[in-house]
């Protein structure tokens, strides 16, 4: 089975920074998804992690012939909430978000805090290139 992984240490890096090693991912493994969509995630969740967790997160990308995985590990249990968006500036518009773009969201524990899936089943041609999963 082909399979393409990169993984990203992010502590001090920004979810700008995120997002390009995101998208030169997904020009190398183009996967049949949105990418925007893709990106838009990548940015909400280093996001959060950055915002609440005290800045030290990881990224994994993932992609196999019928999906692609995104996923953000950071320190802290604290599990994303469901809130109502405030237009006054305070949030609450990432998290619904997140839960539309992709087709499936999931959080659970991991060493020393939680981490967050998303993926997205590929529904056209996965025309994945092999790419070395980086420590």
């Amino acid at each position: 089975m082909l399979m393409a992984g990169r993984r990203i240490d992010g502590t001090g890096l920004t979810a700008g920074e995120a997002r390009d090693e995101t998208a030169a991912f997904l020009s190398r493994v183009r996967p049949a998804v949105d990418a925007e969509a893709v990106l838009l995630v990548v940015s909400e969740l280093v996001t959060n992690a950055v915002r609440h967790a005290g800045g030290a997160w990881r990224l994994e990308l993932r992609s196999t012939p019928g999906l692609l995985r995104v996923e953000v590990s950071d320190g802290t249990a604290r599990v994303p909430e469901q809130r109502v968006p405030d237009l006054n500036g305070t949030g609450g518009f990432g998290w619904p978000m997140v839960n539309r773009l992709a087709d499936r969201v999931e959080v659970r524990p991991a060493a020393g805090g939680k981490a967050v899936t998303a993926a997205w089943h590929l529904t056209g041609p996965n025309r994945m290139v092999k790419e070395e999963a980086a420590a």
